[in-house]
Parts: C-alpha cells; sequence; structure tokens
C-alpha cells in the first residue's frame, strides 16, 4: 500500500511572467497558496538594500521564509499552490554569480515539493518592472533560465505554461492538481 502525499505544487519561472497574478486567481477560485516569498522580503524595511548590498544573506532571508511557507502548510490535507520555491533560491544565487550554501542545497535536497512545478517563461508582452522586479528584460530572461536550470537540478521537471491568460493557465494547473 502506497502514502499518498498531499500535492505541493510550484508557479516558478521568469520575473513577470504573471505568476502572481495566477497565484492570486487560483486563491480567488478557493485555492490554498503561498504568495512569493522574496517580494514579502523586498517590501520590508530595508529589503532592498539588503538584496543589493548583501546577496548572500538575502538568500538566506528567502531560505528561511520557504521553509517557514513549507511548514505553514505541512499539515493540510489538500493541494497547495505555492510562488515560487525552495530552488528558486539556488537559481537567485547562480544568476547573481554566489555560491550555494550547503544549508541551502540540504532544503532543496530535503524538503520536496510533491505536486508539478510549473514554469511560466519569460514573456516580453506583459514584462514590467516595478519597484521590486528591478531586472531589465535581458535579466528576467537570465533568471528564467537559472530557476528553471536549479529545479531540474533537484529533480523536477518543469512543465511550461502556455503564453495565454489566466483562465486558460489556471485551467491548465486545475487539471494537473483535481
Amino acid at each position: 500500500m502506497s502514502l499518498l502525499l498531499p500535492l505541493r505544487a510550484v508557479l516558478t519561472g521568469a520575473p513577470g511572467a504573471g505568476k502572481t497574478t495566477l497565484l492570486d486567481a487560483a486563491a480567488a477560485a478557493g485555492w490554498r497558496t503561498s504568495p512569493e516569498v522574496a517580494r514579502e522580503i523586498l517590501r520590508a524595511e530595508g529589503g532592498m538594500a539588503l538584496r543589493e548590498n548583501d546577496p548572500l544573506a538575502f538568500a538566506e532571508a528567502m531560505l528561511e521564509a520557504h521553509r517557514r511557507e513549507y511548514e505553514r502548510h505541512a499539515a493540510h490535507p489538500g493541494p497547495v499552490l505555492f510562488d515560487r520555491g525552495l530552488p528558486d533560491v539556488v537559481g537567485f544565487l547562480d544568476v547573481s554569480g554566489l555560491p550555494v550554501a550547503p544549508e541551502i542545497d540540504r532544503a532543496c535536497r530535503t524538503l520536496r515539493y510533491t505536486g508539478p512545478v510549473f514554469r511560466a517563461p519569460a514573456w516580453s508582452a506583459i514584462y514590467t518592472q516595478d519597484p521590486e522586479r528591478i531586472q531589465d528584460w535581458a535579466g528576467a530572461v537570465a533568471s528564467d533560465e537559472a530557476v528553471t536550470s536549479a529545479w531540474k537540478r533537484y529533480g523536477y521537471d518543469p512543465l511550461d505554461l502556455p503564453l495565454a491568460g489566466v483562465e486558460e493557465r489556471l485551467a491548465l494547473i486545475a487539471q494537473s492538481l483535481h
């Protein structure tokens, strides 16, 4: 007899590719969701300075926030859709040219997501910068490549979402989760 684990699905991919909008639509439809922790850190006092002046400490802050979110949803029996996950921290470090600390690597290997990983690819038609999304278009593409590579490094096979409206993307995810 096999034990079925609750689905822990993830939205990853390029900055500005529609992940937060999609997550908000999922929450509005009654799904259990987890927000993007990096954006929350960046919005906190000193968050942008931390990212700019000490990217390793920023990565550690993201690691701790992802761990808290992972644990917060651990007892929930149904599906949870996370906006990014632990391997995204590795992608951030890779695109920044920084080493991956053993603690971050260990977390990526031990705290596993059990549902599909959906990748929102870079999408120039909807990409815009904002106060927390500071990458230019080339930086957004590089970030997408780095985080996708990181997810694959940890044994996940990200499924590309179409460059389509929220409803179509949400329906595709719903087919995989329910």
